[in-house]
Protein backbone atom coordinates (compact mmCIF):
# COMPACT_ATOMS: atom_id res chain seq x y z
CA UNK A 1 0.00 0.00 0.00
CA UNK A 2 3.01 2.29 1.06
CA UNK A 3 4.55 1.58 -1.90
CA UNK A 4 1.16 2.53 -4.44
CA UNK A 5 0.74 5.32 -2.20
CA UNK A 6 3.82 7.03 -3.01
CA UNK A 7 3.55 6.35 -6.58
CA UNK A 8 0.92 8.02 -6.86
CA UNK A 9 2.09 10.85 -5.12
CA UNK A 10 4.42 10.79 -7.61
CA UNK A 11 2.62 10.85 -10.83
CA UNK A 12 -0.13 13.71 -9.20
CA UNK A 13 3.85 15.65 -8.96
CA UNK A 14 4.72 15.16 -12.63
CA UNK A 15 1.47 16.39 -13.28
CA UNK A 16 1.43 19.48 -11.39
CA UNK A 17 4.64 20.49 -12.71
CA UNK A 18 3.70 20.27 -16.08
CA UNK A 19 1.97 23.88 -16.90
CA UNK A 20 -1.63 23.29 -18.50
CA UNK A 21 -2.78 24.80 -21.25
CA UNK A 22 -5.62 27.15 -20.85
CA UNK A 23 -9.17 25.76 -21.91
CA UNK A 24 -9.81 28.07 -25.79
CA UNK A 25 -12.58 29.93 -25.64
CA UNK A 26 -14.83 30.19 -28.69
CA UNK A 27 -14.35 33.31 -30.78
CA UNK A 28 -17.75 34.84 -29.29
CA UNK A 29 -16.80 34.63 -26.15
CA UNK A 30 -13.36 36.46 -26.49
CA UNK A 31 -15.70 39.78 -25.98
CA UNK A 32 -15.28 38.55 -22.52
CA UNK A 33 -12.17 38.05 -22.06
CA UNK A 34 -10.44 40.43 -19.27
CA UNK A 35 -7.42 42.63 -19.82
CA UNK A 36 -6.07 45.54 -18.40
CA UNK A 37 -7.72 48.20 -19.87
CA UNK A 38 -8.11 47.00 -22.85
CA UNK A 39 -12.06 46.47 -24.24
CA UNK A 40 -12.94 44.27 -27.03
CA UNK A 41 -16.06 45.34 -29.02
CA UNK A 42 -16.60 42.52 -31.38
CA UNK A 43 -15.54 39.22 -31.38
CA UNK A 44 -17.14 37.14 -34.69
CA UNK A 45 -16.67 34.24 -37.07
CA UNK A 46 -16.31 35.31 -40.49
CA UNK A 47 -16.87 32.56 -43.37
CA UNK A 48 -16.19 34.63 -46.35
CA UNK A 49 -13.53 32.71 -48.09
CA UNK A 50 -11.14 30.46 -45.49
CA UNK A 51 -13.43 31.22 -41.76
CA UNK A 52 -11.55 33.22 -39.33
CA UNK A 53 -12.39 34.76 -35.95
CA UNK A 54 -12.13 38.63 -36.37
CA UNK A 55 -11.51 40.63 -32.75
CA UNK A 56 -11.68 44.54 -32.58
CA UNK A 57 -10.88 45.90 -29.50
CA UNK A 58 -8.96 49.12 -28.16
CA UNK A 59 -6.52 49.89 -25.38
CA UNK A 60 -6.50 52.34 -23.31
CA UNK A 61 -3.13 52.35 -20.71
CA UNK A 62 -3.79 56.30 -20.06
CA UNK A 63 -6.62 58.46 -19.76
CA UNK A 64 -5.78 60.04 -22.98
CA UNK A 65 -5.25 56.64 -25.25
CA UNK A 66 -7.95 54.89 -27.42
CA UNK A 67 -5.76 52.39 -29.28
CA UNK A 68 -7.80 50.32 -31.87
CA UNK A 69 -6.39 47.26 -32.70
CA UNK A 70 -7.90 44.15 -34.72
CA UNK A 71 -6.72 40.55 -34.83
CA UNK A 72 -7.88 37.75 -36.95
CA UNK A 73 -7.59 34.22 -36.50
CA UNK A 74 -8.15 31.84 -38.96
CA UNK A 75 -9.73 28.38 -38.10
CA UNK A 76 -6.29 26.29 -39.82
CA UNK A 77 -3.56 28.28 -37.55
CA UNK A 78 -0.19 27.19 -38.73
CA UNK A 79 0.87 28.45 -35.27
CA UNK A 80 2.66 32.24 -36.11
CA UNK A 81 1.54 35.56 -34.94
CA UNK A 82 2.34 38.52 -37.33
CA UNK A 83 1.69 42.11 -36.45
CA UNK A 84 1.85 44.24 -39.73
CA UNK A 85 3.27 47.83 -39.38
CA UNK A 86 1.40 51.09 -40.40
CA UNK A 87 2.52 54.01 -42.47
CA UNK A 88 2.40 57.56 -42.47
CA UNK A 89 0.84 58.87 -39.60
CA UNK A 90 -1.50 56.17 -39.39
CA UNK A 91 -4.68 56.60 -38.23
CA UNK A 92 -6.67 53.11 -39.84
CA UNK A 93 -5.88 50.11 -39.44
CA UNK A 94 -4.52 48.26 -42.45
CA UNK A 95 -6.54 45.51 -42.97
CA UNK A 96 -5.59 45.02 -46.60
CA UNK A 97 -1.81 44.22 -45.21
CA UNK A 98 -3.75 41.72 -42.83
CA UNK A 99 -4.83 39.84 -45.19
CA UNK A 100 -2.74 37.65 -47.35
CA UNK A 101 -0.72 36.36 -44.39
CA UNK A 102 -4.09 35.46 -42.97
CA UNK A 103 -4.82 33.07 -46.20
CA UNK A 104 -1.28 31.61 -45.36
CA UNK A 105 -2.41 30.58 -41.69
CA UNK A 106 -1.13 33.74 -39.53
CA UNK A 107 -2.76 34.95 -36.71
CA UNK A 108 -2.48 38.63 -37.40
CA UNK A 109 -3.12 41.90 -35.75
CA UNK A 110 -2.75 45.68 -36.65
CA UNK A 111 -3.63 48.71 -34.96
CA UNK A 112 -4.66 52.12 -35.80
CA UNK A 113 -1.58 53.54 -33.71
CA UNK A 114 -3.62 55.27 -31.31
CA UNK A 115 -5.86 57.70 -33.09
CA UNK A 116 -8.50 57.48 -35.72
CA UNK A 117 -7.44 60.16 -39.10
CA UNK A 118 -8.32 58.88 -42.78
CA UNK A 119 -5.51 61.54 -43.81
CA UNK A 120 -2.14 59.92 -43.11
CA UNK A 121 -0.50 63.18 -43.58
CA UNK A 122 -2.32 64.72 -40.60
CA UNK A 123 -0.84 65.46 -37.22
CA UNK A 124 -3.75 67.32 -35.61
CA UNK A 125 -4.62 64.57 -33.54
CA UNK A 126 -0.87 64.75 -31.40
CA UNK A 127 -1.75 69.01 -31.07
CA UNK A 128 -1.60 69.43 -26.80
CA UNK A 129 -2.21 65.62 -26.54
CA UNK A 130 1.37 64.11 -25.55
CA UNK A 131 -0.03 60.59 -24.58
CA UNK A 132 -1.38 60.29 -27.72
CA UNK A 133 1.79 61.37 -29.70
CA UNK A 134 3.59 58.70 -27.16
CA UNK A 135 1.11 55.89 -28.47
CA UNK A 136 2.00 56.72 -32.10
CA UNK A 137 5.76 57.14 -31.33
CA UNK A 138 5.79 53.24 -29.58
CA UNK A 139 3.29 52.92 -27.11
CA UNK A 140 0.51 51.41 -29.62
CA UNK A 141 2.78 48.53 -30.57
CA UNK A 142 3.05 47.18 -27.50
CA UNK A 143 -0.22 47.37 -26.26
CA UNK A 144 -0.96 45.76 -29.83
CA UNK A 145 1.25 43.09 -29.49
CA UNK A 146 0.35 42.03 -25.37
CA UNK A 147 -3.27 42.01 -26.28
CA UNK A 148 -3.22 40.21 -29.69
CA UNK A 149 -1.16 36.99 -27.85
CA UNK A 150 -3.63 36.98 -25.19
CA UNK A 151 -6.66 36.81 -27.55
CA UNK A 152 -4.92 34.47 -29.35
CA UNK A 153 -3.90 32.01 -26.55
CA UNK A 154 -7.54 32.45 -25.19
CA UNK A 155 -8.97 31.40 -28.50
CA UNK A 156 -6.64 28.44 -29.38
CA UNK A 157 -5.55 27.44 -26.08
CA UNK A 158 -1.94 27.81 -26.89
CA UNK A 159 0.36 30.67 -27.36
CA UNK A 160 2.17 31.47 -30.66
CA UNK A 161 5.27 28.81 -31.07
CA UNK A 162 6.90 31.81 -33.10
CA UNK A 163 6.03 35.91 -33.56
CA UNK A 164 6.63 38.17 -36.45
CA UNK A 165 6.53 41.77 -37.39
CA UNK A 166 6.51 43.26 -40.34
CA UNK A 167 6.59 46.68 -41.51
CA UNK A 168 7.30 49.64 -44.52
CA UNK A 169 7.69 53.37 -44.43
CA UNK A 170 6.41 53.86 -40.79
CA UNK A 171 5.76 50.63 -40.31
CA UNK A 172 9.45 49.78 -40.99
CA UNK A 173 10.33 52.50 -38.38
CA UNK A 174 7.81 50.38 -36.20
CA UNK A 175 9.95 47.30 -37.05
CA UNK A 176 13.21 48.58 -35.99
CA UNK A 177 11.55 50.13 -32.88
CA UNK A 178 10.19 46.77 -31.61
CA UNK A 179 13.66 45.11 -31.96
CA UNK A 180 15.61 48.09 -30.37
CA UNK A 181 12.70 48.80 -27.52
CA UNK A 182 10.83 45.52 -27.38
CA UNK A 183 13.68 42.61 -28.00
CA UNK A 184 11.71 39.99 -26.33
CA UNK A 185 8.37 40.36 -28.32
CA UNK A 186 9.35 38.95 -31.77
CA UNK A 187 11.33 36.00 -33.25
CA UNK A 188 12.26 37.69 -36.27
CA UNK A 189 11.33 41.06 -38.00
CA UNK A 190 11.42 42.83 -41.35
CA UNK A 191 12.03 46.79 -41.73
CA UNK A 192 11.40 48.12 -44.93
CA UNK A 193 11.79 51.22 -46.17
CA UNK A 194 11.92 52.81 -42.40
CA UNK A 195 11.46 56.21 -41.70
CA UNK A 196 13.54 55.39 -38.17
CA UNK A 197 15.44 58.52 -38.52
CA UNK A 198 12.19 60.43 -38.04
CA UNK A 199 12.78 63.86 -36.78
CA UNK A 200 16.05 64.63 -39.32
CA UNK A 201 13.82 62.83 -42.35
CA UNK A 202 11.23 65.46 -41.67
CA UNK A 203 13.90 68.25 -41.07
CA UNK A 204 15.64 66.76 -44.12
CA UNK A 205 11.30 67.23 -45.68
CA UNK A 206 11.86 70.75 -44.36
CA UNK A 207 15.42 71.56 -45.66
CA UNK A 208 14.30 70.03 -49.18
CA UNK A 209 11.22 72.08 -49.57
CA UNK A 210 13.45 75.22 -48.87
CA UNK A 211 15.48 74.44 -51.46
CA UNK A 212 13.47 74.59 -54.09
CA UNK A 213 11.76 77.48 -53.14
CA UNK A 214 14.46 79.43 -52.41
CA UNK A 215 13.71 81.47 -55.77
CA UNK A 216 11.10 81.79 -58.45
CA UNK A 217 13.11 79.71 -60.56
CA UNK A 218 13.89 76.90 -58.25
CA UNK A 219 11.24 74.47 -58.77
CA UNK A 220 11.78 71.95 -60.47
CA UNK A 221 8.65 70.25 -62.94
CA UNK A 222 7.68 67.03 -63.78
CA UNK A 223 8.94 66.84 -66.78
CA UNK A 224 12.33 68.66 -65.81
CA UNK A 225 12.20 65.63 -63.28
CA UNK A 226 11.99 63.12 -66.07
CA UNK A 227 14.59 65.06 -67.76
CA UNK A 228 16.76 64.23 -64.98
CA UNK A 229 16.04 60.84 -64.49
CA UNK A 230 16.65 60.12 -68.39
CA UNK A 231 20.34 61.64 -67.87
CA UNK A 232 20.96 59.10 -64.89
CA UNK A 233 19.91 56.28 -66.69
CA UNK A 234 22.14 57.60 -69.53
CA UNK A 235 25.52 58.05 -67.15
CA UNK A 236 24.51 54.59 -64.64
CA UNK A 237 21.93 53.04 -65.48
CA UNK A 238 21.33 49.83 -67.42
CA UNK A 239 19.21 47.98 -69.96
CA UNK A 240 16.35 47.44 -67.31
CA UNK A 241 15.74 51.25 -66.67
CA UNK A 242 17.83 51.07 -63.21
CA UNK A 243 20.71 52.07 -61.27
CA UNK A 244 22.00 49.01 -60.19
CA UNK A 245 24.80 50.77 -57.46
CA UNK A 246 23.74 54.37 -56.69
CA UNK A 247 26.54 54.28 -54.06
CA UNK A 248 29.21 53.72 -57.70
CA UNK A 249 27.15 56.01 -59.58
CA UNK A 250 28.79 59.49 -59.60
CA UNK A 251 25.89 61.27 -61.39
CA UNK A 252 26.61 65.03 -62.71
CA UNK A 253 23.66 66.78 -63.19
CA UNK A 254 25.66 69.47 -64.22
CA UNK A 255 25.21 68.26 -67.79
CA UNK A 256 21.91 69.40 -68.18
CA UNK A 257 23.01 72.93 -67.62
CA UNK A 258 21.64 76.10 -69.74
CA UNK A 259 23.86 77.69 -71.92
CA UNK A 260 21.00 80.35 -72.07
CA UNK A 261 18.05 81.08 -70.07
CA UNK A 262 15.70 78.27 -69.79
CA UNK A 263 14.10 75.36 -71.98
CA UNK A 264 12.67 72.28 -71.90
CA UNK A 265 15.70 70.33 -72.09
CA UNK A 266 17.68 72.10 -70.18
CA UNK A 267 18.23 72.96 -66.08
CA UNK A 268 18.66 76.58 -64.79
CA UNK A 269 21.49 77.03 -62.18
CA UNK A 270 18.56 77.69 -59.62
CA UNK A 271 17.11 74.62 -60.57
CA UNK A 272 20.87 72.81 -60.16
CA UNK A 273 21.26 74.35 -56.73
CA UNK A 274 17.93 72.64 -55.54
CA UNK A 275 18.95 69.39 -57.33
CA UNK A 276 22.33 69.43 -55.75
CA UNK A 277 20.35 69.89 -52.23
CA UNK A 278 18.03 67.18 -52.97
CA UNK A 279 21.21 64.46 -53.77
CA UNK A 280 23.45 65.79 -51.15
CA UNK A 281 20.96 65.44 -47.79
CA UNK A 282 20.90 67.76 -44.94
CA UNK A 283 23.88 68.92 -43.30
CA UNK A 284 24.15 71.13 -39.76
CA UNK A 285 25.60 74.69 -41.41
CA UNK A 286 27.37 74.88 -38.18
CA UNK A 287 29.29 71.67 -37.69
CA UNK A 288 28.88 70.63 -41.33
CA UNK A 289 27.42 67.39 -39.76
CA UNK A 290 25.28 64.97 -42.28
CA UNK A 291 21.95 65.21 -40.19
CA UNK A 292 20.37 62.54 -42.93
CA UNK A 293 21.80 61.31 -46.24
CA UNK A 294 20.46 62.79 -49.55
CA UNK A 295 17.87 60.85 -51.96
CA UNK A 296 19.96 59.06 -54.80
CA UNK A 297 19.88 58.95 -58.87
CA UNK A 298 16.79 57.21 -60.49
CA UNK A 299 13.64 57.04 -60.10
CA UNK A 300 12.77 61.22 -60.66
CA UNK A 301 10.12 60.97 -63.11
CA UNK A 302 8.00 58.47 -61.98
CA UNK A 303 4.81 58.31 -61.87
CA UNK A 304 4.97 58.12 -58.08
CA UNK A 305 8.44 59.27 -57.98
CA UNK A 306 9.83 62.68 -56.91
CA UNK A 307 6.99 64.99 -58.43
CA UNK A 308 4.40 63.33 -56.07
CA UNK A 309 6.45 63.08 -52.87
CA UNK A 310 9.46 66.01 -53.17
CA UNK A 311 8.64 68.58 -55.67
CA UNK A 312 4.70 68.47 -55.90
CA UNK A 313 3.31 69.88 -58.83
CA UNK A 314 2.99 73.65 -58.11
CA UNK A 315 5.68 76.06 -57.66
CA UNK A 316 4.81 76.41 -53.69
CA UNK A 317 5.68 72.79 -52.90
CA UNK A 318 2.89 72.53 -50.42
CA UNK A 319 1.17 69.47 -52.72
CA UNK A 320 4.09 67.07 -52.05
CA UNK A 321 3.92 64.72 -49.37
CA UNK A 322 6.95 65.13 -47.60
CA UNK A 323 6.16 68.72 -47.01
CA UNK A 324 2.56 67.55 -45.97
CA UNK A 325 4.48 65.34 -43.31
CA UNK A 326 6.94 67.73 -42.20
CA UNK A 327 4.92 70.53 -41.83
CA UNK A 328 2.06 69.05 -39.98
CA UNK A 329 4.72 67.30 -37.49
CA UNK A 330 6.49 70.29 -36.82
CA UNK A 331 3.27 72.16 -37.04
CA UNK A 332 1.24 70.82 -34.95
CA UNK A 333 4.02 68.49 -32.92
CA UNK A 334 6.85 69.87 -32.26
CA UNK A 335 5.87 73.74 -31.73
CA UNK A 336 2.24 73.33 -31.33
CA UNK A 337 1.77 76.01 -33.76
CA UNK A 338 -0.53 74.88 -36.85
CA UNK A 339 0.37 77.64 -38.74
CA UNK A 340 4.02 77.41 -38.78
CA UNK A 341 5.95 77.84 -41.71
CA UNK A 342 8.60 75.46 -42.51
CA UNK A 343 10.59 77.98 -44.25
CA UNK A 344 11.41 79.37 -40.65
CA UNK A 345 13.18 75.83 -39.52
CA UNK A 346 16.72 76.29 -38.37
CA UNK A 347 18.74 73.10 -39.26
CA UNK A 348 20.94 73.36 -36.19
CA UNK A 349 19.21 74.91 -33.36
CA UNK A 350 15.40 73.82 -34.19
CA UNK A 351 16.54 70.41 -34.79
CA UNK A 352 18.93 70.03 -31.83
CA UNK A 353 15.62 71.07 -29.48
CA UNK A 354 13.19 68.42 -31.46
CA UNK A 355 15.92 65.83 -31.23
CA UNK A 356 15.98 66.51 -27.06
CA UNK A 357 12.24 66.81 -26.77
CA UNK A 358 10.84 63.69 -29.63
CA UNK A 359 13.75 61.93 -30.45
CA UNK A 360 13.12 58.61 -27.71
CA UNK A 361 9.60 59.08 -28.93
CA UNK A 362 9.85 58.90 -32.51
CA UNK A 363 13.59 57.59 -33.57
CA UNK A 364 14.61 53.79 -33.83
CA UNK A 365 17.91 54.64 -34.83
CA UNK A 366 19.76 52.85 -32.37
CA UNK A 367 22.74 51.35 -33.39
CA UNK A 368 22.51 48.57 -30.17
CA UNK A 369 20.60 45.32 -31.25
CA UNK A 370 22.01 43.84 -28.83
CA UNK A 371 19.32 42.91 -26.27
CA UNK A 372 17.40 41.72 -29.61
CA UNK A 373 20.25 39.47 -30.65
CA UNK A 374 20.55 37.81 -27.66
CA UNK A 375 17.07 36.52 -27.52
CA UNK A 376 17.51 35.17 -30.56
CA UNK A 377 15.67 37.09 -32.95
CA UNK A 378 16.61 37.52 -36.77
CA UNK A 379 16.12 41.11 -38.59
CA UNK A 380 16.21 41.36 -42.42
CA UNK A 381 15.88 45.27 -43.54
CA UNK A 382 15.07 46.30 -47.02
CA UNK A 383 15.32 49.43 -48.93
CA UNK A 384 14.73 50.63 -52.60
CA UNK A 385 17.29 52.82 -54.09
CA UNK A 386 15.13 55.00 -55.81
CA UNK A 387 12.80 55.88 -52.91
CA UNK A 388 11.20 59.26 -53.07
CA UNK A 389 10.07 59.46 -49.28
CA UNK A 390 12.96 58.49 -47.70
CA UNK A 391 16.55 58.26 -48.53
CA UNK A 392 17.72 55.01 -49.03
CA UNK A 393 21.39 55.71 -48.09
CA UNK A 394 20.06 56.61 -44.47
CA UNK A 395 19.38 52.64 -44.50
CA UNK A 396 23.08 52.16 -45.51
CA UNK A 397 23.98 54.34 -42.95
CA UNK A 398 22.23 52.75 -40.11
CA UNK A 399 23.34 49.49 -41.42
CA UNK A 400 26.65 50.48 -41.39
CA UNK A 401 26.52 52.20 -37.66
CA UNK A 402 25.47 48.88 -36.21
CA UNK A 403 27.98 47.04 -37.92
CA UNK A 404 30.44 50.11 -36.50
CA UNK A 405 28.73 49.09 -32.73
CA UNK A 406 28.01 45.92 -32.67
CA UNK A 407 30.47 43.93 -35.92
CA UNK A 408 29.64 41.77 -38.12
CA UNK A 409 25.76 40.95 -38.06
CA UNK A 410 25.16 38.55 -40.17
CA UNK A 411 23.91 36.00 -38.03
CA UNK A 412 20.94 37.86 -37.31
CA UNK A 413 20.75 40.88 -39.34
CA UNK A 414 20.97 41.61 -42.97
CA UNK A 415 20.36 44.48 -45.23
CA UNK A 416 18.90 44.05 -49.08
CA UNK A 417 19.06 46.84 -51.07
CA UNK A 418 16.22 47.01 -54.31
CA UNK A 419 18.12 48.79 -57.21
CA UNK A 420 15.27 51.50 -59.15
CA UNK A 421 12.06 50.37 -55.93
CA UNK A 422 10.34 53.37 -55.09
CA UNK A 423 8.57 53.66 -52.02
CA UNK A 424 8.08 50.28 -50.63
CA UNK A 425 7.48 49.24 -54.27
CA UNK A 426 6.96 50.40 -57.89
CA UNK A 427 8.66 52.25 -60.30
CA UNK A 428 11.33 50.38 -62.78
CA UNK A 429 12.39 48.07 -59.62
CA UNK A 430 10.42 44.95 -58.09
CA UNK A 431 7.14 45.98 -56.66
CA UNK A 432 7.69 43.04 -53.97
CA UNK A 433 10.44 41.14 -52.36
CA UNK A 434 9.24 37.65 -50.71
CA UNK A 435 10.32 38.55 -47.13
CA UNK A 436 8.15 36.83 -45.08
CA UNK A 437 9.46 33.26 -46.52
CA UNK A 438 12.88 34.38 -45.79
CA UNK A 439 12.71 35.71 -42.56
CA UNK A 440 10.51 32.46 -41.24
CA UNK A 441 12.74 30.28 -42.48
CA UNK A 442 16.00 32.05 -41.05
CA UNK A 443 14.19 32.07 -37.81
CA UNK A 444 12.66 28.39 -37.64
CA UNK A 445 15.34 26.44 -39.98
CA UNK A 446 17.94 28.71 -39.58
CA UNK A 447 18.81 29.22 -42.64
CA UNK A 448 20.30 32.76 -43.14
CA UNK A 449 19.03 34.29 -46.36
CA UNK A 450 21.92 35.29 -48.86
CA UNK A 451 19.35 36.44 -51.19
CA UNK A 452 15.45 37.21 -51.56
CA UNK A 453 13.56 36.82 -54.29
CA UNK A 454 12.17 40.62 -55.64
CA UNK A 455 9.56 40.22 -58.05
CA UNK A 456 8.62 43.08 -60.74
CA UNK A 457 4.52 42.77 -62.14
CA UNK A 458 4.02 44.66 -65.70
CA UNK A 459 3.03 48.10 -65.35
CA UNK A 460 3.36 47.85 -61.66
CA UNK A 461 0.06 46.37 -61.55
CA UNK A 462 -0.80 42.26 -60.16
CA UNK A 463 -3.25 41.61 -62.00
CA UNK A 464 -1.26 42.31 -64.94
CA UNK A 465 0.83 39.43 -64.33
CA UNK A 466 4.73 38.81 -63.58
CA UNK A 467 7.32 40.62 -65.69
CA UNK A 468 10.57 39.25 -64.23
CA UNK A 469 11.84 37.75 -60.76
CA UNK A 470 15.62 38.23 -59.68
CA UNK A 471 17.33 36.99 -56.17
CA UNK A 472 18.30 40.54 -54.08
CA UNK A 473 21.38 39.48 -52.44
CA UNK A 474 22.47 40.89 -49.06
CA UNK A 475 23.97 44.26 -48.87
CA UNK A 476 27.06 45.15 -49.75
CA UNK A 477 26.90 42.06 -52.13
CA UNK A 478 29.66 39.44 -52.58
CA UNK A 479 32.48 39.80 -55.19
CA UNK A 480 31.56 36.40 -56.27
CA UNK A 481 28.25 36.57 -57.52
CA UNK A 482 27.99 37.73 -61.09
CA UNK A 483 25.01 39.68 -63.13
CA UNK A 484 25.14 38.40 -67.12
CA UNK A 485 29.04 37.18 -66.77
CA UNK A 486 30.04 40.63 -65.64
CA UNK A 487 31.83 40.63 -62.64
CA UNK A 488 32.20 44.27 -62.80
CA UNK A 489 28.58 44.59 -62.65
CA UNK A 490 27.96 42.43 -59.22
CA UNK A 491 25.65 44.12 -57.79
CA UNK A 492 22.38 43.58 -55.47
CA UNK A 493 19.20 43.07 -57.99
CA UNK A 494 21.94 40.90 -60.64
CA UNK A 495 22.76 38.70 -58.43
CA UNK A 496 22.68 34.76 -59.27
CA UNK A 497 21.79 32.46 -56.22
CA UNK A 498 24.93 31.02 -54.38
CA UNK A 499 26.36 27.21 -54.68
Amino acid sequence: MKTIAWGALAALAVAMSVKAEPAAMSCADLVNLKLAHVTITEASVVTTGAAYCKVLGSAHPTADSDIRFEVVIPEQWNGRYLQVGNGGFAGVILERAMLAPLGQGYAVAGTDDGHEDAINTDASWGLNHPEKVTDFGYRALKETTDAAKAIITANKGAAPRYSYFQGCSDGGREALMEAQRFPNDFNGIVAGDPANHWTHLLAGAAAGYQALTATPESFLTLDKLKLVEAEALKQCGDEDGVIEDPIACHFHPEMLRCTSGDAPTCLTDAQLVALRKLYGGLKNPRTGETLIAGFSPGGEGEDNGWGRWITGTTPDGKDALIYKFASNFFGDIVKADPAYDLKRLNPDSDIAATDAKFASIFNSYSPDLSAFRARGGKLIQYHGWADPAIPALDSVDYFRLVQKTMGNTANFYRLFMAPGMLHCGGGPGPNALATLPAITEWVEQDRAPESIIATKYKNNDVAAGVERTRPLCAFPGRAELIAKGDKTKAQSFRCVEPN
